[in-house]
């Protein structure tokens, strides 16, 4: 899922799951991509995508494969893993109709920044479902300024899953096979260069969050209003939060550049060391 994720660039890209379902668990064991028409906020399925994935079906069961299609997945390029209004919408729909039903968000650019893959799984409340403090998530995603609206307006209508993974014994194989051919490049790369523009991103969207909470608290301290500090300081701790996060990804980065500097680069002998090894075995 996150490499084709990785493939659609700053465009969303969908596909379907399949798997099964085990008491309260989705086991995912598949995924397909679906060739839809994305665009840097939102991707539809279309008749197109609709005839692939009823061709696909078909395919799958003919080939014995017994996993049904137990959810749909969809990337976030860089603005993190969660549902927006037409996410909420579409999810809704699955589960009215073809319910157990799981909905997945991958972010291809923090994962590759991160070094680790970033997934959330989400299923939605039922209609006329009355959200409660206990249903709030305490874990703080850092989510992108012109994003923060969609975000918080539908935050109360699905609720996330925990994820976990596993691998059988072939994709253990699996994994050997690719990482003996690809470790070259693995080692080469650097999540600094191929992922700058996210970082840069990041950066300008930190810059404005800062300058947003500074121009608030200037207004709240010249209106002199009372009682109103509290909102000003949850907005800096998760400005904090945001940066730190950031700050701790790229000194990552550049750890990992100077390890392989170290580890990769040839040692030099100094001149003056060769030139008096040489006078010794002459004179010998």
């Amino acid at each position: 899922m996150v490499m084709h994720a990785r493939s659609g660039g700053s465009l969303e890209v969908m596909g379907l799951m399949q798997g099964k379902i085990a008491h309260e668990t989705f086991v995912v064991m598949d995924a397909f991509p679906l060739p839809v028409e994305g665009t840097e906020t939102r991707v539809n399925a279309h008749e197109q995508a609709y005839e692939y994935m009823a061709e696909y079906g078909d395919i799958t069961r003919h080939g014995n494969r017994k996993e049904n299609v137990v959810g749909w997945y969809h990337s976030h390029p860089g603005y993190g893993c969660w549902l927006s209004g037409i996410d909420v919408n579409t999810e809704m729909t699955q589960q009215q109709f073809l319910d157990p039903f799981l909905a997945v968000v991958v972010d291809p650019d923090r994962t590759i920044s991160a070094g680790k893959v970033d997934i959330g799984g989400f299923r939605t409340y039922p209609e006329g479902h009355k959200p409660s403090s206990a249903d709030e998530d305490d874990e703080y995603q850092a989510i992108p300024l012109s994003k923060i609206e969609d975000f918080g307006a539908h935050s109360s209508r699905y609720y996330s899953l925990e994820v976990s993974h596993f691998k059988s014994s072939l994709d253990t194989r699996l994994l050997d096979l690719l990482w003996n051919k690809y470790w070259v490049a693995t080692l080469t790369n650097s999540p600094l260069l191929n992922n700058r523009d996210y970082s840069t991103k990041q950066m300008l969207d930190l810059a404005q969050k800062i300058s947003k909470s500074e121009s608030a608290i200037a207004g709240k301290m010249r209106s002199s209003l009372p009682g109103k500090t509290g909102t000003s300081e949850s907005a800096l701790q998760k400005i904090i939060k945001e940066s730190n996060k950031i700050t701790s990804e790229e000194i990552s980065g550049h750890f990992s550049n100077v390890v392989k500097e170290r580890v990769f680069s040839p040692i030099e002998a100094p001149a003056t060391s060769t030139q008096t090894t040489v006078g010794v075995q002459r004179n010998v």
